[in-house]
């Protein structure tokens, strides 16, 4: 295979997709807007499922560090009420590895491995080129062309315009997420409260969850249903005002469970959107989409696992095919659609049980997916 591929996005289903292309020995672009890797947070723990994105690290080669790097324990999970009563108290067996935890920061350094990725490089947007393949525009003015562009550019992908006009709607539940440091140490009894997993606790159109990283750092977050603007008042910047309007929001919990939030630090407000759950675009030569990009759902855990999976099985497509990077396109994307529109149901569905006005909806669905 001799054509030059770009993938636009250094996401966990863009670095997939390149180090699968890679492990074929395919070379491959990896266009970044971020600076450097860690030019900012890279957000909080993934849990890798079997048949998703541990596959997909299975066909980069890389399952075995995965493995050294993951968390089998980080799979436990405590469901409290909201007076503090805990409802259930699921532990992983010592050989269960289902769907262990890594650290977002963790998997993207795994995969960034010999990769060629080019940092700082802002994509404005992909235009199909006057002949064959893609343009891609970048915000400095320059341009280059390649004869395939991946769109794994997340929910207000550049490249989705390319291929379809759709954009993202607000589905009326919104999170905001602050952080706890060395809660071992500095915060035992929320150490405590919540194990070595997660913790959430169901009320009202509303939830707290709040789960372990690795180093003692912990991510919480507060989930309700409000208007995309509520956050109007207080001012998002204003960590103190934005802190005492979700005491207000969840008045009447437990103490302890109230302390994941009083003491939280760096509060961040983050709206889930979606696209339509069928979506789907008339095939366009020289670009596609993945993960997010191509089929954004609520983040209940299978986004990424999908986005892996697919960006694995589309490199192995055009590595091992007939050499025609568009047959293989097209017959991905044909899969791609029917298995992410299932998700998409499955997801939405989720949203709607864990963030509803019966709280009994969320243990019930628990119950349901939950090994016993």
């Amino acid at each position: 295979m001799r054509h030059r591929i770009a993938v636009v996005g250094g996401g966990p289903a863009g670095l997939t997709f390149a180090r699968v292309l890679h492990h074929h020995g395919h070379p491959v672009t990896v266009l970044e807007r971020d600076p450097a890797p860690g030019a900012r947070p890279p957000g909080g723990t993934l849990d890798l499922q079997e048949g998703l994105g541990q596959l997909a690290l299975e066909k980069a080669g890389l399952l075995a560090e995965f493995r050294a790097l993951s968390r089998p324990e980080g799979q436990a999970m405590r469901i409290l009420d909201t007076d503090g009563t805990v409802l259930r108290d699921w532990r992983p067996g010592p050989d269960d590895r289902a769907n262990p935890e890594i650290d977002r920061g963790h998997l993207r350094d795994l995969l960034l491995g010999p990769l060629d990725v080019r940092w700082g490089r802002n994509v404005t947007r992909v235009a199909p080129g006057p002949r064959d393949g893609a343009v891609v525009h970048f915000a400095d003015g320059r341009r280059e062309t390649f004869d395939l562009v991946i769109g794994a550019d997340g929910a207000w992908s550049r490249t989705r315009p390319a291929v379809s006009p759709v954009t993202p709607h607000y589905t009326g539940v919104t999170s905001v997420e602050t952080s706890l440091d060395d809660v071992d140490i500095r915060h035992p009894d929320l150490a405590r409260l919540i194990g070595d997993g997660s913790v959430a606790v169901y009320g009202a159109n509303r939830s707290l969850v709040a789960q372990r990283n690795s180093g003692g750092h912990v991510k919480v977050y507060a989930k309700f249903r409000a208007p995309l603007d509520w956050h109007g008042s207080p001012d998002p910047a204003d960590d103190e005002a934005l802190r005492s309007s979700l005491l207000t929001l969840f008045d009447g919990w437990a103490a302890p469970v109230l302390d994941l939030l009083r003491r939280g630090t760096a509060f961040v407000h983050r709206p889930f959107h979606t696209l339509p759950v069928s979506h789907t675009w008339t095939h366009v030569p020289g670009v596609t989409l993945l993960g997010d990009a191509a089929h954004l759902m609520p983040p209940l855990g299978a986004g990424a696992n999908l986005a892996m999976l697919e960006g694995a099985e589309l490199a192995e497509s055009l590595a091992t095919g007939s050499g025609d990077p568009d047959e293989a396109v097209r017959a991905f994307e044909e899969r791609m659609w029917a298995r992410a529109g299932k998700w998409a149901q499955i997801t939405t569905a989720g949203l709607e049980r864990l963030v509803s006005p019966d709280p009994a909806e969320a243990l019930a669905l628990f119950d349901r997916v939950q090994p016993s």
